[in-house]
C-alpha cells in the first residue's frame, strides 16, 4: 500500500489549503514515480481526522484527489468508517467523502466490534464491504494500541496492543490488522 502522510485540520486552519493539498500532492507523485511505482497504483492519503470534514479538509482533501488524478496515478484515501453524530443523524469521514467523491478508492479503518471481529485472525473470510463501507477497497479492522472504539473486541494483550500470533510480544510485534480483496491494493507491483 502506498500512503501519503495528510495534514491535520490545525496545520490547515488560516492557511489556502487547497494550494497544500496540490503541493502535497505533487511531492506524493515524486515520491511514488522516485520509489519506481507503476501508472495506474493506487496512491492514498491519510486523513486520520474523523466525522464530517471541516470546509479546509474538504478543501485540501479534494485539491490532492484532483492533482493525483490528473498524474498517471489513481487516488485512494485511508479514513475513518465508524459512524459518528452529526446534528440529528451519523456520519463517517468515509461517507463524507464518498457523498462528494464516488469513484476515490478507500482504506477504511473500523475497529469498532461489531463488525469487527478485534484482534484475532478470523475463522471465516471477511471482505472490505464488511467494514460497514461498502465501497471500501481495504478494511482496517484492528489497530495498535486498541481503541475506544474497539472497547469489547476480543484478543487484545493486557497493555491493549494487537500482537503477531505466535511471537513474543514486544514492540516489533505488535500489529494492525487489515483486509483486502486484491493481494496487491495499491496495485504498485
Amino acid at each position: 500500500m502506498i500512503l501519503f502522510n495528510g495534514r491535520l485540520d490545525t496545520e490547515l486552519k488560516g492557511r489556502d489549503a487547497a494550494a497544500l493539498g496540490g503541493s502535497d500532492a505533487a511531492a506524493a507523485i515524486a515520491g511514488t514515480q522516485r520509489e519506481g511505482f507503476p501508472a495506474r497504483a493506487i496512491v492514498f492519503l491519510d486523513q486520520e481526522e474523523g466525522g464530517r470534514l471541516m470546509p479546509e479538509q474538504s478543501a485540501y482533501l479534494f485539491s490532492w484527489i484532483q492533482t493525483i488524478r490528473a498524474s498517471q496515478y489513481k487516488p485512494g484515501v485511508y479514513c475513518n468508517g465508524i459512524l459518528v453524530p452529526d446534528g440529528s443523524s451519523k456520519i463517517s469521514t468515509a461517507l463524507d467523502i464518498l457523498s462528494h467523491d464516488h469513484d476515490v478508492a478507500l482504506w477504511v479503518v473500523n475497529d469498532q466490534c461489531p463488525p469487527s471481529p478485534g484482534c484475532v485472525l478470523p475463522r471465516k473470510s471477511l471482505g472490505p464491504g464488511s467494514s460497514g463501507v461498502s465501497q471500501a477497497l481495504v478494511w482496517q479492522y484492528s489497530r495498535s494500541p486498541k481503541t475506544e472504539y474497539a472497547r469489547q473486541c476480543p484478543g487484545y494483550a493486557s497493555d491493549t496492543q494487537c500482537y503477531v500470533p505466535g511471537l513474543a510480544h514486544s514492540p516489533q510485534t505488535f500489529v494492525d490488522l487489515n483486509v483486502s480483496s486484491s493481494a496487491d491494493p495499491s496495485h504498485g507491483r
